[in-house]
């Protein structure tokens, strides 16, 4: 459980430490495979395009931990993202035969193999099998939804 909560406080702390980063007319790099651009900061506002995991995007303005961001190669897209998809060290995709593009994010936010097997001596033998796993799950924006209306739960709006 300590573990648990030590991975998740270091998350927070690596996350917190991007969102700092983010001011208006900053120059960051998409951080996540796949990027999503909102019509607005709620969680089910429409969707006006996707970016792709190392793309350039310029800040236009910041709403606490949402930005609203252009895409430096295509500058009629724009649209809002949570800070913490984005990155300010510029980052590569795929471009090495050695790493893997899940590996270069990981590395570009601090979790690489030398911290994973870091984590493995002081921990013992880890399996990260079931985390691979559950990192594979997708849920639809329509299943989400559906959930929290069958659950009487807020909307995610902001």
């Amino acid at each position: 459980m300590k573990r648990s909560v030590f991975i998740f406080c270091l998350f927070l702390f690596i996350a917190g430490l991007a969102a700092a980063q983010v001011s208006a007319g900053g120059t960051l790099y998409v951080s996540v495979k796949t990027l999503t651009l909102k019509s607005g900061t709620g969680f089910f506002a429409g969707n006006k395009g996707t970016l792709n995991y190392g793309d350039r995007v310029t800040v236009i303005r910041v709403n606490g931990k949402f930005a609203e961001i252009k895409s430096a190669s295509n500058s009629s897209l724009t649209g809002w993202t949570a800070t913490a998809n984005l990155s300010a060290r510029q980052v590569v995709s795929g471009v090495s035969g050695t790493a893997s593009a899940k590996e270069v994010s990981l590395g570009g936010k601090g979790f690489n193999q030398e911290v994973e097997n870091s984590y493995k001596n002081q921990i013992g033998n880890v399996n990260y099998t079931d985390v691979d796993r559950t990192e594979s799950i997708i849920v639809s924006e329509n299943d989400i939804k559906r959930f929290l209306e069958e659950g009487r739960l807020g909307m995610g709006d902001e």
